[in-house]
């Protein structure tokens, strides 16, 4: 049987990103993009925490920035811990393959407009 895990967004940065490397040296970077809806008269925020990993994050994390409005693409997955207090914890993350920059630019800098993972790490 066939199956998909597929997730697009547009929203807004939320806030800088944070790049990071793990153990064999791969960048990660990690930021977060709010989606606002209406329903019935209610404004309604979601968050959404992307991971970028590679050459992508590299990008993302040398061009995105605060409030920018971007398009993401990638797949849900969620993972689980165990916290210093015994506590399991569970957090969803976009695992991003494509990030478009859209709206404003800054005048100074050449942006891609679009970056793609060439190599996820899994």
């Amino acid at each position: 049987m066939a199956s998909l895990n597929s997730v697009s967004i547009i929203g807004n940065v939320g806030k800088e990103p944070e790049m990071r490397f793990v153990p064999s040296g791969k960048p990660v970077t990690s930021f977060n993009v709010a989606t606002n809806e209406k329903f019935g008269g209610n404004d309604h925020t979601e968050w959404f925490n992307i991971v970028t990993w590679n050459k992508l994050a590299e990008t993302c994390n040398q061009y995105i920035t605060k409030g920018q409005q971007v398009f993401v693409e990638g797949r849900l997955q969620t993972r689980s811990w165990e916290g210093d207090d015994g506590v399991k914890h569970y957090k969803t993350e976009v695992i991003a393959n494509k990030v478009l920059f859209l709206g404003q630019r800054k005048q100074t800098e050449e942006i891609p407009l679009e970056t793609e993972s060439e190599d996820l790490p899994f």
